[in-house]
């Protein structure tokens, strides 16, 4: 995971560019699979316009979590939260972790990070059963690197397996941190775009 440290530790905030085309011509949105999944995963997620930050250790997650509240104002607001354990990580920043839709932003984790196509698989574990579009436009997404799959398929399966007999409801990704309705596909369907961070702990 070398890969995060030398290029992403501090440096997600910035604006990225969104070329139409790889660097071999080939559509930006074909996935490569000669790429490793992390690699993949972080690009795709930066071109759908997700803000990313990558911490070595719970110290340094604290610390961009801190940087998030700062640049957006959030100190002292209201934070969407279904998770106790994310409740205990982020406390004492002066939030008040709330189940009310008007909040500042929902803090939640995930069920997979999708390389192929950058997007973020969740369920009914994260959500409850409310649909994307009735949560805070902006979004603070927890996960480590040991999250990150290959495909939907991969990150269904992993599902399946962690909830034998009780497969959770509600399961969709989301992706359109910028609008594309074009670009929707049958998982993100209803969706709604989102102001999204993604805090990203390394596991492995």
């Amino acid at each position: 995971m070398s890969l995060f440290r030398k290029l992403f530790k501090k440096e997600s905030k910035s604006d990225t560019p969104r070329p139409d085309k790889n660097h071999d011509g080939r559509s930006k949105y074909m996935p490569d699979v000669h790429t490793p999944a992390d690699e993949r995963f972080t690009k795709n997620f930066i071109l759908n316009g997700g803000k990313f930050l990558y911490a070595v250790n719970l110290e340094e997650l604290k610390e961009n979590f801190d940087d998030i509240l700062l640049e957006n104002d959030w100190y002292e607001q209201n934070a969407f939260c279904f998770d106790q354990q994310l409740e205990d990580i982020f406390k004492g920043y002066n939030l008040k972790f709330t189940q009310n839709r008007d909040a500042a932003f929902f803090l939640t984790t995930c069920e997979s990070l999708i390389a192929d196509n950058g997007s973020i698989l969740v369920s009914s574990h994260q959500l409850k059963e409310l649909k994307l579009q009735e949560f805070p436009k902006s979004m603070i997404v927890f996960a480590t690197t040991s999250q990150i799959v290959n495909n939907i398929g991969e990150g269904l399966r992993l599902i399946k397996n962690k909830n034998k007999g009780n497969i959770p409801s509600n399961i969709t990704t989301i992706k359109h941190f910028e609008t594309d309705e074009d670009e929707k596909d049958f998982m993100s369907y209803g969706s709604s775009t989102k102001n999204l961070y993604l805090l990203l702990l390394e596991d492995l």
